[in-house]
C-alpha cells in the first residue's frame, strides 16, 4: 500500500497555462502587426520549449510507474488532443475559400493536404513560401508549420526517449545525449542562416528548431514536476521566484524588442529565448513557487487552456479579414471585431470539439446540443452571420477588380498614356513645398537618358513610361518580385549587351531582405560606375531593415549614393496604390522627377 502512495502522480501546474497564454498572445499581437509585440513570433519558440518539457515529464512518469510506455496510446491520446480541432478549422476554411476566393482555394490544395498530414513546414521550405516576406493573397493556414514540428515530435521521440532510457539509464548521460543533440540542432540553424536573407528556410525546419523541444526535454529529466517537494525554505522559494521573475523580464523584452531579420536572432537568440524559457518553465512547475500561482491566476489560466484554440483560429481570421489596403493598419474596431470572433472560434472549438472527443463524450455532448431549446435558433443566427460575412467578401472582391486594372496598368509599360499626361511629364513633378530651382534644366540635360539604366522591380516597371519622357534613352529593366539577390545577373546580363550605363540605378528591397556581402561584391565590381541605391517604402516588416542596410553599404563606396525614396514619400499617402506600394499617376509622375534631380546633381 506504502509503495502505490509513493508512486508519482500527475498534477495540474496552473503557471503552465499562464506562460501559454502569454506566448499565444504574443503570437496573435505579431499576426496583428503591433508595434510593441515585433517578436511575438517568439511565441512559437516558447511553446516547443513546453511541450518538449510536459511530453517528456509525462512519458517519463508513465516509464518510472509502468516501466514500460505504451506509444501507441500515447500518439492516439496526442491526435485526439490535436487533430479534430485543426480538421474542422481547414474543412471550414476550405469551404469558405471554396465559396468566396474558389482560385485561392485551387492554389493552396497543397498548404491543406501537407497540414492534414503534419508535414506543411517541408511544403513549404520544398515550394520556397516566406514565412515573412509576401505579396498578393496570404495562405490563412500558414502557421501551421510549427503544429507539423510538433507533431513530427511526438511521434517520433516516444520511440527515440526509450531507446535512450535503454542506453543510457542513467540521468546525467541522458540529459547530456539530449544537450548534445540540441546543440547540434542550434549549431545547424547558425551553420544554414545565410545573413540579411530570408531566414524561412532554418525558421520552418525541424532539423533547425529541434533544439529548442530537446532543451525542454532535457529540463524534464533533471527537474520533472512529479518529483518536486512544495516544502523549501523561504530562501529558496525567494530565489526562485526572483529567478523566474527576471526570466519572465527577458521574455517579454525580447517579445517587444527583438526583430526577425536580426541576425543574431538565428546565429544565438533562438538559443537564448528556449533556455530563458527554460528556466521560466522550471520556476512555473515548482509547487513551492509563488510566481507559480501568479501566473496561474484565472484569466491567464483560461487563456492558456483556450491556447490551442486561439493559436489556430487567430491566423485565418486575421488573413481573411484582413483589409485590402497595405498603406494603414487595422482600425481598433476592426483589431476587435476580429479578436472577438477568434474568441468565439476557440471557445466553440474548446467546448464541442476539443474537449468532448479528449473525454470521450463526444456524440453524448452533440446529442445534448441536438436537442436543447436554443438550438434551432443558434443554428438561424450563425447561417445569417455566415451569409453576412460572405456578402460581405463578395462585395470586397467585386470591388478589387477595378483597384486591381489600375494597378495593373501602373506597373507596365504602356503606351496608352493620354497625350495630354504625356506632355505634362516634360515638367517634373515636385512637391509644392521643395520647388527645386533646376526644373527647367531637367529637359536639358544633354544626356538624355543616354549612359544610364535602372534596374528594379514592379516599381521600375511602373514609372517606366514616365522616366522616358523625361530621359528618352534610359534603359530600365524592371521585373515583378524580382529580389536584391537578382541583381548581379541582371548587371552581368546589361553589360553583355552593352546597355549598362555609367550611371547605375538600383531600385531593389521592396520584396525583402538581402545578402549585404553580395550587394558589396556586386558594388565592387562597380568601382568604375556612379551607382545609386534607392531606399524602399513598404508596409511590410522588413522596410527598416533594408534601408539601414542600404545606407550602411552605400557609407563604405565613394561611387554609391542613397535616393531617399523613403523620406521623400513621407506622409505623401496620395503617391501611392491601394497596397501602399506600387504608385498612381501622381507617385509614378514624382518617383520618375526625384530620380532625375539626383542624376542631375551629379553630372
Amino acid at each position: 500500500m506504502s509503495g502505490k502512495l509513493n508512486q508519482p502522480m500527475k498534477r495540474y501546474m496552473p503557471g503552465i497555462d499562464g506562460l501559454r497564454a502569454i506566448s499565444v498572445l504574443a503570437v496573435i499581437a505579431y499576426h496583428f502587426e503591433l508595434k510593441w509585440a515585433q517578436g511575438g513570433f517568439q511565441g512559437v519558440g516558447v511553446f516547443f520549449v513546453l511541450s518538449g518539457y510536459l511530453i517528456t515529464d509525462q512519458l517519463l512518469m508513465e516509464w518510472t510507474v509502468n516501466k514500460r510506455i505504451l506509444i501507441w496510446n500515447f500518439w492516439m491520446r496526442r491526435f485526439r488532443r490535436l487533430l479534430p480541432a485543426m480538421l474542422n478549422m481547414l474543412i471550414l476554411v476550405a469551404l469558405w475559400l471554396v465559396v468566396t476566393d474558389p482560385t485561392r482555394f485551387l492554389s493552396l490544395i497543397g498548404n491543406f493536404i501537407s497540414s492534414v498530414f503534419y508535414v506543411n513546414n517541408w511544403f513549404l521550405i520544398f515550394h520556397e513560401v516566406s514565412y515573412f516576406e509576401s505579396f498578393g493573397p496570404v495562405s490563412p493556414i500558414g502557421h501551421l508549420w510549427s503544429l507539423s514540428i510538433e507533431e513530427q515530435f511526438y511521434v517520433i521521440w516516444p520511440i527515440a526517449l526509450l531507446i535512450g532510457i535503454k542506453l543510457a539509464p542513467q540521468r546525467g548521460k541522458l540529459v547530456l545525449s539530449m544537450l548534445v543533440l540540441a546543440f547540434v540542432s542550434a549549431i545547424t540553424m547558425a551553420l544554414m542562416y545565410v545573413p540579411g536573407t530570408d531566414p524561412s528556410r532554418v525558421y520552418y525546419g525541424t532539423d533547425t528548431r529541434a533544439f529548442a523541444i530537446l532543451i525542454g526535454a532535457a529540463l524534464a529529466v533533471c527537474w520533472p514536476s512529479w518529483k518536486l517537494n512544495k516544502m523549501i525554505s523561504p530562501a529558496a522559494r525567494v530565489s526562485l521566484d526572483m529567478i523566474g521573475g527576471l526570466g519572465l523580464l527577458m521574455l517579454l523584452i525580447l517579445i517587444h524588442r527583438t526583430n526577425e531579420y536580426e541576425d543574431s536572432l538565428y546565429q544565438h537568440g533562438f538559443l537564448s529565448l528556449s533556455l530563458i524559457s527554460a528556466v521560466i518553465i522550471a520556476v512555473l512547475v515548482h509547487p513551492g513557487s509563488l510566481l507559480g500561482k501568479i501566473m496561474g491566476c484565472r484569466p491567464l489560466t483560461w487563456l492558456g487552456k483556450h491556447s490551442y484554440s486561439l493559436y489556430i483560429w487567430h491566423y485565418p481570421v486575421i488573413i481573411l479579414m484582413r483589409p485590402e489596403a497595405g498603406n494603414e493598419g487595422l482600425e481598433f474596431t476592426q483589431l476587435l471585431l476580429q479578436l472577438a470572433i477568434i474568441v468565439w472560434l476557440s471557445i466553440l472549438s474548446y467546448e464541442f470539439i476539443e474537449e468532448p472527443i479528449r473525454k470521450r463524450n463526444f456524440r453524448a455532448k452533440w446529442h445534448r446540443i441536438r436537442h436543447h431549446h436554443s438550438f434551432k435558433p443558434m443554428i438561424g443566427l450563425s447561417v445569417t452571420l455566415i451569409a453576412f460575412f460572405i456578402a460581405q467578401s463578395w462585395i470586397t472582391n467585386a470591388s478589387k477588380v477595378p483597384s486591381e486594372m489600375a494597378q495593373t496598368v501602373s506597373m507596365q509599360n504602356t503606351v496608352q498614356n493620354e497625350d495630354q499626361q504625356m506632355t505634362d511629364l516634360h515638367q517634373p513633378f515636385t512637391n509644392d513645398d521643395q520647388q527645386t530651382s533646376h526644373d527647367d534644366d531637367v529637359m536639358e540635360s544633354p544626356k538624355k537618358g543616354r549612359g544610364i539604366t535602372l534596374i528594379g522591380d514592379s516599381l521600375a516597371l511602373g514609372v517606366d513610361s514616365y522616366l522616358k519622357a523625361l530621359l528618352p534613352d534610359i534603359v530600365v529593366d524592371g521585373k515583378v518580385g524580382r529580389q536584391m539577390s537578382d541583381a548581379q545577373e541582371v548587371v552581368n546580363e546589361l553589360q553583355s549587351k552593352g546597355q549598362l550605363g555609367d550611371h547605375l540605378i538600383i531600385e531593389l528591397g521592396s520584396n525583402g531582405v538581402f545578402n549585404r556581402s553580395k550587394l558589396k561584391s556586386m558594388l565592387d565590381s562597380l568601382q568604375d560606375k556612379q551607382v545609386y541605391l534607392v531606399t524602399t517604402r513598404v508596409p511590410k516588416s522588413w522596410q527598416n531593415s533594408v534601408n539601414d542596410a542600404l545606407k550602411e553599404v552605400a557609407h563604405d563606396y565613394h561611387n554609391v549614393k542613397i535616393i531617399d525614396w523613403y523620406a521623400a514619400s513621407e506622409n505623401r499617402s496620395e503617391l501611392f496604390a491601394q497596397d501602399g506600394v506600387h504608385l498612381n499617376s501622381e507617385g509614378a509622375r514624382f518617383y520618375a522627377s526625384l530620380l532625375v534631380e539626383h542624376l542631375q546633381q551629379n553630372e
